[in-house]
């Protein structure tokens, strides 16, 4: 990646943390206020970039790669630690800028699986985060595999999520390269099908740095989309201990206890209306394609109903509000699972004006 790649405004930088070495874009002027952005599972940090170089010059905008994604190092994800290898990741990182401790803490915006780990990050440091941006998030019970609001397992090994649950056609594709339209199963299919709402497509420019951000994903048993378990639950696949995926699996992923954190920092949900990977409607997860007959052997509602990600999501937030939080939801018309992609305006309108008033 080369910085006349790049839009006007916006810059790379390499950074050895104590953790990770990490790629990373900036926007801004270092002394100003920073918002930190995370991107999703199978991205990378080129995602944030139109927000980025559209940020009003008085906040300093960071967006790092995650470990395995885009140009930082990749390490090994240890899924029984569920998102805290990336929480720690990040931890080092604002400690290596100086703003691990910065007056006030700082913003951090997190998208589907950066949201999980934006949450985490409040978790682990909430003295350390103003507010929190989440962008279409990853359930805080994870991904699969889980019945009602409250996280309750479809199963006791948590069969249906983890690395098992990732299509190896979609897999396979990665670890080659694949930039065809050739088949639906291709990362750029996948990408325009269900990151964003059909027909929306980006520009042709921006399309191949999304595609090539999907591609810079490393494949592996340590990273995505991580091994699994055999099950003799349906649908035959449990989660495993490594991996991004196994990382997001309900036995290691669960962030409730956000609720009870304190300093309470102010959160601004978005979502688009249309989106299909984080759903009560999913098709990406197997409840739901088990109930619509896309995966046979389906169980049943009593046994395997579809998960409930943003009714779980919801129920977590009303919690933290009734402990004394303040949180806003904003749910964004023919959008999908992609609102500062898709509907980058109104993006920017609700994202601004949440920061400027923290």
């Amino acid at each position: 990646m080369t910085a006349e790649a790049l839009l006007a405004g916006v810059s790379p930088t390499e950074l050895e943390t104590a953790r990770l070495g990490t790629h990373l874009l900036t926007a801004g002027s270092p002394g100003g206020v920073p918002v930190v952005f995370v991107h999703g599972n199978v991205s990378s940090c080129r995602f944030w970039e139109e927000t980025l170089a559209a940020l009003p010059s008085r906040y300093y905008g960071l967006a790092p790669d995650l470990r395995g994604f885009g140009g930082s190092e990749c390490k090994p994800v240890d899924a029984t630690r569920g998102l805290r290898d990336f929480s720690d990741d990040l931890q080092a990182l604002l400690a290596a800028l100086d703003l691990a401790h910065t007056d006030g803490g700082v913003h951090l915006v997190g998208w589907s699986l950066g949201g999980g780990v934006a949450l985490q990050h409040a978790i682990d440091h909430p003295e350390a985060v103003r507010s929190l941006v989440l962008v279409g998030p990853v359930s805080p019970y994870g991904f699969g595999g889980t019945s009602d609001i409250t996280g309750t397992p479809c199963w006791p090994d948590h069969a249906g999520s983890g690395g098992g649950t990732a299509n190896p056609e979609f897999v396979r594709r990665l670890a080659e390269g694949d930039r065809s339209q050739a088949s639906e199963l291709s990362p750029r299919q996948v990408m325009n099908s269900f990151y964003f709402k059909p027909p929306f497509r980006p520009t042709p420019e921006r399309e191949e740095v999304f595609v090539s951000a999907l591609l810079s994903c490393k494949i592996g048993g340590d990273n995505y989309p991580g091994p699994m378990t055999p099950s003799e639950n349906w649908p035959g696949v449990a989660p495993a201990t490594s991996g991004v995926n196994n990382a997001m699996a309900p036995n290691y992923c669960n962030l409730s206890s956000f609720t009870a954190i304190r300093p309470q920092p102010d959160v601004l949900w978005i979502r688009g209306l249309d989106d299909q990977i984080v759903s009560d409607t999913s098709l990406f997860d197997l409840g739901y394609l088990g109930q619509i007959g896309a995966v046979p052997g389906w169980p049943g509602p009593d046994l395997y109903p579809p998960q409930p990600m943003v009714s779980q999501t919801r129920a977590v937030l009303e919690d933290y509000r009734a402990r004394g939080g303040h949180y806003w939801e904003e749910a964004i018309s023919d959008c999908g699972h992609s609102p500062h992609i898709e509907q980058p305006q109104t993006f920017r309108d609700l994202l601004v004006r949440f920061l400027e008033d923290r």
